[in-house]
């Protein structure tokens, strides 16, 4: 009963996201009936507090039921209170009890002021930049090279929490010799893009998804939990202010580059208790050298694998693409350009270097049908992947399909024709047709004479944008 009225929400507060102790009550057991009834009512209470608390001011609780059941539903649990208003009221009665009896214990647990669930885009302050750089021009542009006069930096601390968002002059970081990010890879990113249409309005294509799936990656990570529309109205912000940088061109963009790092100073592997969440853009061109159009070849080794089920796979980790680069330099030096990643033994065709690979085809049946690999654990959640799956099914021109093709499959159906387009997706290169493929010595080639998949996936034009900044 004390640890449900007074430890939870004095940690609740001072460290922002806990664990709720209500599976120890099982360890009373029946023999105990009285204190394991009182212990477990008593906890049960204080769980519908902290899910109305959460749902009222925004505070990331995770909680272990009686059971041992994880019930992240918070806003259904929440709404199950018989009398929301009375049950908020407890907890904030609870919460200065407890603040008025563990005063004394604040000096031992370091700083007294708590920890801030998450930062505001109202507190972000601006300094801007006294040394402007020269803009290049759209058509010189190549992938991640130049970089815009600002940049958005936000710090965590488990003492202090979230500290006010801050846009600043592009600079180098600071870190501790010993960060977490260098060197157990405690580290998340994302990739979106801003895009300056004919009418001169900046516009972001589909950003929200972009954050959802980076606060799936922190939570992975260990990484404390943000509000996604905070970050992305941070981001509106740093756009704003490097607008100018947004290239006057419908053949380049502004590219977003979110980055959430572990900054523990320390060796042991374990979570960490400083974090960073940095923001910088640039403009850019094709992705690859040889244009946004062209057909790339592949080199297809099923002795490599880029992730595995059970591991990271479907989170945008750096730890994802680092071990990567091997395999990508073997490909150039067999004359391909990207890695088509199979896995296990039956070769499942997963992603095609960094982007989500769709096969459009004509099936056994005579269907024609668009097959991309489904999202089990080993492929990444793309953005552009899951806007092409939404045209193509709002068209119904042809069968969509998300399951699993193996390179035998493939083959077949190579081998009989059946294949009419190949190609990869992601927000770096858009969507990339893919030419021929490098598969045990062998070439194989799949002219593209007709693109009529592809054409129609022009995200330029066909695809909507959901928020427009100016």
């Amino acid at each position: 009963f004390y640890t449900a009225t007074f430890a939870l929400p004095y940690l609740r507060q001072t460290q922002g996201n806990i664990i709720n102790v209500a599976s120890l009550v099982a360890s009373i057991g029946q023999k105990h009936a009285a204190p394991y009834v009182a212990t477990k009512g008593a906890i049960v209470s204080m769980t519908k507090a902290m899910a109305v608390d959460e749902s009222r001011y925004n505070v990331r609780v995770n909680c272990i039921s009686p059971g041992n059941v994880m019930t992240p539903l918070w806003e259904e649990l929440a709404g199950q209170t018989p009398d929301a208003l009375a049950t908020i009221k407890e907890g904030e009665n609870a919460q200065a009890l407890c603040r008025r009896f563990l005063q004394p214990l604040s000096s031992s647990f370091g700083s007294s002021r708590f920890a801030s669930s998450s930062f505001k885009a109202a507190d972000l302050t601006v300094e801007k930049s006294h040394d402007p750089k020269p803009k290049p021009d759209p058509s010189t542009l190549v992938f991640g090279k130049q970089f815009s006069d600002h940049m958005l930096t936000i710090h965590w601390s488990e003492k202090g929490g979230w500290e006010a968002p801050q846009i600043k002059p592009f600079q180098n970081l600071s870190l501790h010799p010993a960060t977490s990010a260098l060197h157990y890879s405690v580290q998340l990113f994302e990739g979106m893009k801003a895009f300056r249409g004919a009418d001169n309005h900046i516009r972001l294509f589909r950003p929200m998804l972009n954050m959802e799936r980076m606060y799936r990656s922190a939570d992975r990570c260990c990484l404390p939990a943000f509000d996604k529309q905070e970050l992305l109205e941070c981001i509106k912000k740093l756009i704003e202010v490097d607008q100018e940088w947004v290239p006057y061109s419908s053949n380049a963009s502004l590219y977003i580059r979110p980055t959430y790092i572990g900054m523990e100073p320390s060796l042991g592997v374990s979570r960490s208790g400083q974090a960073l969440l940095f923001v910088i853009v640039g403009p850019v061109g094709p992705y690859f050298a040889t244009g946004t159009f062209n057909p790339v070849s592949l080199l297809a080794d099923p002795r490599y694998v880029r992730a595995c089920r059970g591991g990271v796979g479907a989170y945008k980790m750096g730890g994802n693409y680092g071990p990567t680069i091997a395999i990508q330099t073997e490909a150039l030096r067999q004359g391909c350009q990207q890695v088509l990643w199979l896995y296990g033994e039956d070769e499942e065709i997963t992603e095609v270097g960094t982007m989500n690979l769709f096969i459009y085809w004509t099936t056994e049946k005579g269907e024609r049908e668009l097959v991309t690999p489904p999202l089990d654990g080993i492929i990444l959640p793309g953005v552009t992947r899951q806007s092409l799956l939404d045209l193509a099914r709002e068209w119904g021109e042809f069968k969509v399909t998300e399951r699993t093709v193996v390179m035998k499959e493939f083959l077949e159906a190579l081998k009989a024709g059946r294949v009419r387009e190949v190609f990869g997706a992601g927000t770096a290169c858009v969507v990339c047709p893919v030419g021929s493929l490098l598969y045990k010595g062998q070439v194989l080639h799949y002219l593209i004479n007709c693109p009529e998949v592809l054409h129609k996936f022009n995200l330029y034009s066909m695809l909507s944008f959901d928020s427009k900044l100016y």
